[in-house]
């Protein structure tokens, strides 16, 4: 009798510990964390084989050619975007763990396990810094949506003409990549509807899968700017808990 209480106790305190410990993950971070990893992997994959599509379609259908000297042309703000995209990639890999840390040394749960604590004036300062960051953060992948959104612009507009080249079959529409600022004022590279280079780009892959690539980039730049917005609602909400000046005990839960 004694040994079934004694394992009816054991059970309850490890049920009860389990609730503890599930009770302390701040689950708002987690999902913050959760959609900024996939919205920085789905903007940086599709993002570089989009670019790498994009140097395929200049040189293959526009007659495009790389600059034989160290010229800043198009080729070359490509590779830099290529490593714009290395260093967001291992930035935010980062970031997103010490999200993660943020929000589990500001959740108010944490309190329930260890008992109650006073934050500090460092750990205010910290929590303020992180705030700001994240929020500089979040005008940044504002700033990349929009400038991703120019690309699947450009894409669209070429892709439904392939997609209603039965329609302009009788005219000649022409795109021009000056108009897109691709190549300079002093050169000529254009691709007409009725030229054969625009019927085999239509007919080929490339123009498909790099179109849908940049949407698929556009849209994790736009999952990565929600992200942003849940993290520093949160922040801010666990910060302003940790240092309101009422006293009392408080689960975020954040």
């Amino acid at each position: 009798m004694e040994e079934n209480m004694e394992e009816g106790q054991t059970q309850k305190g490890c049920s009860e510990c389990c609730l503890k410990c599930l009770s302390g993950i701040p689950y708002a971070s987690l999902i913050a964390t959760i959609l900024l990893y996939a919205g920085v992997a789905l903007f940086c994959g599709c993002g570089h084989e989009a670019l790498s599509g994009t140097v395929t379609i200049l040189q293959t259908y526009f007659d495009v050619v790389r600059s034989p000297v160290d010229a800043l042309d198009v080729f070359t703000m490509i590779d830099i975007f290529k490593y714009v995209i290395y260093g967001v990639a291992a930035a935010f890999f980062v970031y997103g763990i010490l999200l993660m840390v943020e929000g589990f040394f500001t959740t108010g749960a944490i309190r329930d396990l260890y008992g109650d604590f006073k934050i500090t004036t460092c750990g205010r300062c910290v929590s303020a810094w992180f705030i700001m960051l994240t929020y500089i953060f979040m005008l940044a992948w504002l700033g990349v949506t929009a400038f991703t959104s120019l690309p699947v612009f450009m894409y669209f507009n070429i892709w439904n003409t392939c997609q209603n080249n039965t329609v302009v079959y009788n005219t000649n529409l022409c795109f021009d990549l000056r108009q897109f600022g691709i190549v300079s004022i002093g050169e000529e590279k254009k691709l007409c509807t009725a030229s054969e280079n625009f019927i085999k780009m239509c007919e080929s892959n490339e123009l498909d899968l790099t179109f849908h690539l940049f949407v698929c980039a556009l849209a994790g730049a736009g999952a990565a700017v929600i992200a942003m917005v849940v993290a520093v609602s949160v922040l801010i909400r666990n910060n302003v808990i940790l240092t309101s000046k009422n006293t009392g005990r408080y689960c975020t839960r954040f």
